[in-house]
């Protein structure tokens, strides 16, 4: 099994990356799909969640209340930081099980980790190769005004949230430059895939 870590920012263009590499074969385990399913009603990371936030964070059917819970967090990195230390390691043995199954299933399959958090914590040399998709603050900016409806102020803070730029490239094998067109970026896109392929063929001899 080859293993890639797929990283990049809100409105980096990273899902786009994600879903050109699973329609060219790629087996894509999607973090954020997988932090959806470890805080489910009846899982251990809710019930600590409970224990830690209130009961003001659960809904009357048992689940998450993600509005009420990102209202506390998202402007106290120390609640921040907590709610990480419940979610990321349930969030990191589910994903692991996954690539497992994907390379039980086919030894020579190409696993794409798309993980929005890998420079805040997710260990880099894990993988056969980290990709960054990487698009300039301005560019970001005008993709969640345009397309999300954020404010101007919403989206920078929300970029501030995250780790920086700086960070996420300095732990990049490859780039994936998206403040082009989308043409650009499935280009290059296609691009690794040829690369990765070669890469992961000569892994499994």
């Amino acid at each position: 099994m080859y293993l890639m870590g797929l990283t990049g920012g809100i409105a980096s263009g990273k899902s786009v990356v994600a879903r050109r590499l699973g329609d060219l074969g790629a087996v894509v385990v999607d973090a954020d799909q997988v932090a959806r399913e470890v805080v489910e009603p009846g899982t251990p990371a809710l019930a600590a969640i409970a224990a830690e936030f209130g009961d003001d964070v659960i809904l009357a059917d048992g689940s998450l209340d993600r509005a009420a819970l990102g209202a506390l967090i998202f402007s106290n990195p120390a609640k921040r930081a907590v709610l990480n230390g419940i979610t990321h390691p349930a969030v990191y043995a589910a994903s692991q099980k996954q690539f497992a199954a994907a390379g039980t299933a086919d030894p020579a399959a190409v696993v794409v980790y798309d993980v929005p958090l890998l420079a805040e914590g997710t260990r880099a040399d894990e993988f056969d190769l980290v990709v960054v998709v990487h698009a300039s603050t301005d560019t970001r900016v005008q993709r969640m005004v345009e397309l999300r409806g954020y404010s101007r102020d919403d989206a920078l803070r929300r970029i501030g949230s995250q780790a920086s730029d700086a960070d996420r490239l300095a732990i990049a094998d490859v780039v994936i430059d998206s403040d082009g067109t989308l043409e650009e970026t499935m280009a290059q896109a296609d691009k690794l895939w040829a690369t990765v392929t070669a890469s992961a063929e000569s892994k499994h001899r």
